[in-house]
């Protein structure tokens, strides 16, 4: 590969990024701008002009799917495998550090990962054993606790007791957690993280041979980094020592910092320059947008613009200007998802997609109205971030049979399938169980083991209990069977696919075929394997040679597997989807775009969140800025949004008023639109109401949408829905003094 096949297809700021030869290179790359071309011909850079060896570059992104991407454009440019390079999620680089040296982390060779249920399921017992209340105090918020204590990097010895009040317990869950993990063998994903750190900070050897191997670090969506992952990479990068030469290069966009109630910490693309001080720094802008028209880009900038403390850029495009933004004023929700839903009967036939439609929200509870709106239509939609496979219970329920069998230790896992399917163990026998175990400070197996062999349950408990575990040491794995034919075995024997498809439902058999899935998934892996997995054992020989560490052992199949699907669980990423609507919050849309974009309900208390719009500092009410910038990029060729007069909120109708971002767009970028549906045809009209107040029906006079209308009882209202023709037709009317009523439209005599 000669360098132009690498700088051609970039412009002039791709090209300043990807051959920058600072030692520290802060790459601000704004929505659309084309980051991850940048980074992947940059590593194409280093390895082909710069003869830099792809084994000592480290990749870092967020999502295994962006992990994919990058891997997928690396092979296609450089022509070669990426399975033994170091390209990975946070998450995968740490998991792959702790298998390699798992005896200097502390941790047992087979170690297994748990998700979240599982985490919240060990809290809960903790708690029960602790004699705490659950219903004055949520194992779930003592969970997010002890979760944020471990990305900001304090263990329960770092934490002063004094500023915890009356909320000491915390810290004494979080220790019997620890405890519990380490002697079990549990690592959860804040520990992954953690732990990898810890292991910089505790063992120098691994930490000088791993700043030897790699000479540059690249980073993908840099503002979104929390406490312990910043740490993470400034300890490994050693930027902090004079003579390092480790290379930087962060890209991110703190426009788009919008993750702040999970961790995400937008000081660290600000301070980049400042903690990342060795050698030379460069800070390049990626500006040009190839994504959105002319007025949604000036529409982005214009909202934005009002952050104080910004790095700075400013969106352009060669685009052309395109269509202005649509801003509906609504009565109500009703009528918003209604202009919505016509708005998109229209782009349907005019030969749009489905799936290039988007309707995004601020608060998951603004879907209700859109898909009640869709359904009466018939338009099939999808509400983005349901549940992902290896989330579906019953997949859980086969893989804690998997982890138990692969690691006796894994109390998670014997909690969740001891008595699923049912076989007669209750909670008393699983109680007993648990307080032996934290007597005898051993794991929940070699406790009901022992409680059998010295009589220390019932008759019937104890039959009950021997027969489980005869069957998990029945389904023992056996290495000469594959991956797919061990997981066959497992979901038959243990009455999976038995217990989850007995009702006569297409609920149930919808469970079955996903456990037929998890074969599937298993054979795919079996044929396809995980790269980042594999590499771990490619790499075994170098750690055990340069790092003076344990060799690693090769995983087998089965645990193999097992790690990647508690990776995959961990991300939370919907599926991909049918040509349909796609319905979805502010937050989830980041990263993603479409030719039509509906964002709904601008108005103030909902977006900006109320929350944001009473913090007197402004940091959260920035942050919802930034969510509204990503929202209005996220639209390639049109963008509507919407706001409603009144909304309901706890069932009642109460004013709103126009979000606070609508009115820092200019003027000349917006249409302002009103739909009007004519009750008898269906035909719908769209009016620009920029210049004038007034609202006409149809030309045949029929009863519309926004109509004052007088009633003889109730008196003067205005018309917010209309549904059915002829004798059936129905309209609602909010009445000035009696609420919003339904009235059927030949007998209610309505005046005009």
């Amino acid at each position: 590969m000669d360098i132009s096949q690498i700088i051609d297809p970039l412009n002039k700021a791709q090209r300043q990024a990807v051959c920058s030869e600072a030692q520290n290179t802060l790459v601000l790359a704004g929505a659309g701008s084309g980051k991850t071309r940048v980074l992947v011909h940059r590593i194409a850079w280093l390895v082909q002009i710069e003869n830099v060896s792809p084994y000592s570059i480290m990749a870092v992104t967020f999502t295994n799917k962006a992990a994919g991407e990058m891997r997928f454009r690396i092979e296609n440019l450089l022509k070669t495998p990426t399975r033994n390079m170091w390209v990975g999620t946070f998450h995968g680089l740490a998991h792959r550090l702790l298998r390699t040296h798992w005896k200097d982390a502390k941790l047992v060779e087979n170690f297994q990962i748990i998700d979240s249920d599982d985490q919240l399921r060990l809290v809960k017992r903790i708690m029960k054993e602790m004699g705490i209340d659950d219903k004055k105090h949520p194992p779930r918020e003592v969970q997010w606790f002890i979760n944020e204590c471990k990305d900001n990097g304090l263990r329960v010895a770092q934490l002063n007791p004094r500023e915890f009040h009356n909320r000491e317990f915390m810290l004494d869950v979080y220790f019997q957690y620890e405890e519990l993990c380490q002697r079990t063998g549990m690592v959860d994903f804040a520990e992954l993280l953690l732990r990898a750190h810890e292991l910089w900070l505790h063992q120098p050897h691994v930490l000088k041979h791993y700043q030897q191997r790699f000479s540059h670090i690249l980073v993908d969506e840099f503002q979104d980094t929390n406490t312990i992952q910043y740490a993470w990479l400034k300890v490994l990068s050693g930027n902090n020592l004079p003579a390092t030469h480790m290379n930087t290069f962060v890209v991110g966009d703190d426009d788009q910092s919008i993750y702040g109630w999970r961790g995400a910490k937008i000081e660290h693309i600000r301070e980049f320059t400042h903690d990342f001080k060795a050698g030379t720094s460069e800070t390049v802008r990626l500006e040009q947008n190839y994504r959105s028209t002319g007025n949604i880009l000036e529409a982005a900038n214009s909202v934005i613009a009002n952050n104080s403390e910004r790095l700075g850029k400013e969106l352009w495009t060669d685009d052309s200007e395109g269509e202005l933004l649509q801003v509906y004023k609504a009565f109500n929700e009703i009528d918003e998802a209604a202009y919505v839903c016509g708005q998109i009967e229209k782009w349907i036939e005019n030969g749009g997609k489905r799936s290039d439609v988007a309707i995004l929200y601020r608060s998951n509870a603004q879907s209700q109205p859109h898909e009640y709106e869709l359904v009466k239509r018939g338009v099939p939609y999808r509400v983005y971030g349901g549940l992902r496979f290896y989330d579906r219970a019953e997949i859980k329920d086969a893989l804690a049979y998997m982890r138990l069998i692969a690691n006796r230790q894994d109390d998670a896992a014997l909690e969740r399938i001891i008595n699923t399917p049912t076989r007669g163990i209750g909670q008393r026998t699983l109680d007993i169980i648990r307080q032996a175990a934290k007597e005898k400070q051993q794991n929940l197996w070699q406790t009901a083991v022992e409680l059998i062999a010295d009589k220390g349950l019932s008759a019937r408990a104890a039959t009950s209990v021997q027969k489980f575990i005869d069957l998990i040491e029945e389904l023992q794995i056996d290495d000469e069977l594959s991956l797919a034919e061990q997981v066959t075995h497992i979901v038959e024997a243990s009455f999976l696919k038995e217990f989850h498809g007995k009702e006569n439902s297409d609920r149930a058999q919808a469970k079955v075929e996903n456990l037929d899935e998890l074969v599937n998934a298993a054979k795919r892996f079996d044929d396809e394997g995980d790269p980042l997995l594999d590499a771990m054992i490619e790499a075994k020989d170098e750690a055990s040679a340069n790092a003076g560490s344990e060799s690693l052992q090769p995983l087998n199949p089965m645990a193999e597997f097992l790690a990647h699907a508690a990776l995959e669980a961990g991300e939370g990423q919907a599926d991909e989807w049918e040509d349909c609507i796609q319905l979805m919050s502010l937050h989830s849309a980041k990263g993603l775009e479409f030719e039509l974009v509906f964002l709904s309900g601008l108005e103030q208390g909902l977006f900006p969140h109320k929350n944001a719009l009473q913090d007197y500092v402004g940091g959260r009410l920035e942050e919802e800025r930034r969510l509204c910038y990503v929202g209005i990029t996220r639209a390639r060729q049109q963008l509507h949004m919407t706001h409603a007069e009144s909304r309901t909120i706890y069932g009642r109708s109460e004013l709103s008023y126009p979000s606070q971002f609508l009115s820092e767009i200019p003027a000349s970028l917006v249409s302002q639109v009103r739909a009007v549906q004519n009750s008898i045809s269906g035909k719908h009209v769209t009016r620009n109401t920029s210049s004038s107040s007034s609202f006409a029906s149809d030309d045949d006079g029929e009863v519309y949408i926004g109509q004052g209308v007088s009633h003889k009882k109730f008196g003067e209202g205005i018309v917010v829905d209309l549904e059915g023709t002829g004798a059936r037709a129905r309209v609602q009317v909010s009445f000035d003094n009696y609420g919003t009523r339904w009235l059927m439209l030949n007998i209610a005599n309505l005046a005009t």
